[in-house]
């Protein structure tokens, strides 16, 4: 069996001691991402600060049969970034540059360990605009943004970050060094290894850099809140306002959402009533927008598919506004949600939440659910509340039937039953719903071709 010490002593040869660590405090850290339902169990946590050190790391763990987990900021929720079989993990923290940045190709090469934060703020510095964003821009690291194709709030207007993507540098599981596409626009020559690699989960590679492409800032943004009284009625809002303003986001949550972020007191209800539905939409305004934005309000109100809203004055209020979006993950973590990101058509969000209401209605009954999500392009959210009194092992296994019922109905819908987050250890044995046997079958061979000898980012998305 190999000890901790030797352990340490191997992975030296590869990566300074000082940046090894194998206290407790570490390895539960970095052993586990922002879910809470695995238990961290990481033999070590190393912190390569160049592709050199990660390329002779992963030689090193090829040769010795060392399992390895890539470790961005640990924002995802499906499991991907833990390490629960005694893995090694691989911190990111420590290659965080900027490496190039050329104004003619409008392109930023950055190490995957950038905070997304620090990569919109260059490009603001640059007068030029990272569209991609997300309520944790201020800890996700580009890499793992990568490696689960991150979306957010913006897909409708600026897609996926997969569409951002112009170049990857990365390691394969022989530790070989690839450069994929390095920044052209064109290059026809034959597979795009590129997208394989985005949205891999670490499972074909680790990314060390990526050449992203910017873009001109849109023109100011407005902001508003409308409160919805049926959930059939949000396709009707979304169809008007789509219509009449040139939207970057439109998103949607409940009641029930809205009442844990007012209840930490940090931002106020835009309303003096309440509705069980909210839509939050953004628009660019650079000539009559606004007044286009209050007309098409007035006529769904008259339409009776509103009954309230509010346009942000100021971009305090804009700020807030979005909060009562952004902050609800944060503000339901103390009770251990179960969460679930799933995509089905638009046309069809309201019929799927419809039907899934009903159902965990029917078999648990004393379930808080709460819904959010982009509504603009499909992607919902559930989280279903931990009832204060159930301890986490009940809640887990309640929460595995929960599983079954979710992607049961997911299936009948033709939907995905991972939107952005991953399919990670959580959702690995639920493949089967949004991929063929065919598929699963190709993705098992496509692994063994870059990693031979299974040591990236073991038992996730296919599992063992």
């Amino acid at each position: 069996m190999t000890t901790s010490h030797s352990l340490a002593e191997q992975l030296a040869t590869a990566i300074p001691a000082a940046r090894i660590a194998t206290d407790d405090d570490s390895l539960q850290r970095y052993g586990r991402d922002w879910t809470r339902y695995t238990e961290p169990c990481a033999s070590a946590v190393v912190f390569p600060t160049s592709t050199e050190e990660v390329a002779a790391l992963v030689k090193l763990a090829a040769s010795e049969k060392i399992a390895l987990v890539p470790s961005g900021g640990r924002t995802g929720l499906s499991g991907g970034a833990c390490a629960t079989q005694g893995e090694v993990v691989v911190s990111f923290d420590r290659m965080n540059r900027i490496r190039d940045f050329n104004p003619i190709d409008r392109t930023v090469t950055v190490e995957a360990g950038l905070i997304t934060e620090a990569l919109q703020n260059f490009a603001t510095e640059q007068g030029l605009y990272f569209p991609v964003d997300f309520a944790s821009r201020g800890s996700s690291q580009v890499g793992g943004n990568v490696a689960t194709n991150a979306g957010g709030i913006k897909v409708l207007r600026w897609g996926m970050f997969r569409d951002w993507v112009a170049g990857i540098e990365c390691v394969t599981g022989t530790g070989e060094v690839l450069q994929l596409n390095q920044g052209l626009v064109k290059n026809n020559t034959g597979y795009d290894l590129r997208h394989l690699f985005v949205g891999s989960e670490g499972t074909l590679g680790l990314i060390t850099a990526v050449t992203l492409r910017l873009t001109q800032p849109p023109a100011p943004l407005a902001v508003m809140v409308l409160a919805v009284p049926e959930l059939s009625d949000i396709m009707t809002v979304f169809a008007s306002v789509r219509a009449a303003l040139p939207l970057t986001a439109f998103e949607f949550f409940s009641e029930a959402a809205m009442g844990h972020v007012l209840a930490r007191g940090h931002v106020r209800r835009p309303f003096d009533g309440s509705a069980p539905y909210y839509v939050i939409f953004e628009y660019e305004h650079a000539h009559n927008e606004d007044e286009a934005a209050l007309t098409v309000f007035e006529q769904l109100l008259e339409q009776g598919v509103v009954v309230d809203g509010v346009l942000a004055q100021s971009d305090s209020q804009a700020r807030d506004l979005w909060r009562l979006r952004e902050d609800i993950s944060e503000s339901i973590t103390p009770r251990t949600p179960y969460k679930n990101d799933i995509a089905v058509k638009v046309s069809q969000v309201p019929a799927f939440v419809a039907e899934l209401d009903a159902l965990l209605a029917e078999q648990y009954p004393d379930f808080e659910v709460v819904w959010f999500g982009h509504i603009g392009d499909g992607n919902l959210h559930i989280n279903i509340l931990r009832p204060e009194e159930w301890e986490i092992d009940r809640f887990r296994v309640a929460c595995e039937r929960v599983n079954e019922l979710v992607f049961a109905l997911l299936a009948r819908f033709n939907g995905s039953m991972s939107a952005e987050h991953g399919v990670g250890l959580l959702k690995r044995d639920y493949l089967h719903i949004s991929r063929s046997e065919a598929e699963i079958a190709l993705m098992r061979g496509i692994k063994a071709v870059f990693d031979p000898q299974g040591i990236l980012n073991p038992g996730k998305v296919l599992g063992q």
